[in-house]
């Protein structure tokens, strides 16, 4: 079952948006600023990157990959387009491209908390898909009745087997048998 392109739009923004927040905030977080223009082309990317993959279940193992790959290019793309003065890009927790290990060490948490939080969303909706999907089949059969087989309306035949016929059986205890 493909889902239909409304649904994986949908999917698809949620992950853009959840993505986009969590890189807006932790660039934030560290002493920066994002302008509008950048934050439109990292939504722009962050819906690019994840729309192919909005066509079946996301797992963990899936998710994480795209969002830590992500993450690195929202955090080049605003340390880029960055546009504070040179002293207060001194408070900024990296002064440049490269990053610092706290901001690594806090990025990867993040990433990893979020990529959980995602799959376990993904997981719950899905669930509730099938749940759904199975609920209507059960309820099909009750608003439309479709034979699916003639009723029989004569006793079936009774299959015997032909070694089976000819044994005896003999009810009750067992004979004793008298050796003289």
């Amino acid at each position: 079952m493909t889902p239909g392109l409304p649904f994986r739009l949908a999917r698809t923004s949620v992950f853009a948006v959840v993505c986009l927040g969590l890189g807006v905030a932790a660039h934030a977080f560290g002493g920066g600023t994002v302008g509008a223009p950048a934050m439109g082309a990292a939504l722009g990317l962050s819906l690019s990157a994840a729309f192919p993959l909005s066509g079946r279940e996301r797992t963990v193992g899936t998710i994480l990959p795209l969002l830590g790959g992500l993450q690195v290019v929202l955090h080049l793309l605003f340390s880029l387009a960055h546009t504070a003065s040179p002293i207060a890009a001194m408070g900024h927790l990296h002064s440049g491209l490269v990053p610092g290990l706290g901001m690594l060490v806090a990025h990867g948490w993040a990433i990893g908390l979020t990529a959980l939080w995602l799959a376990r969303g993904e997981a719950v909706l899905w669930g509730l898909l099938r749940r759904l999907a199975v609920r209507l089949l059960i309820m099909l059969p009750s608003v439309v009745r479709v034979p699916f087989a003639a009723p029989c309306t004569t006793e079936p035949p009774v299959f015997r087997s032909a070694v089976l016929r000819h044994v005896v059986s003999g009810r009750g205890p067992p004979m004793v048998v008298e050796t003289t």
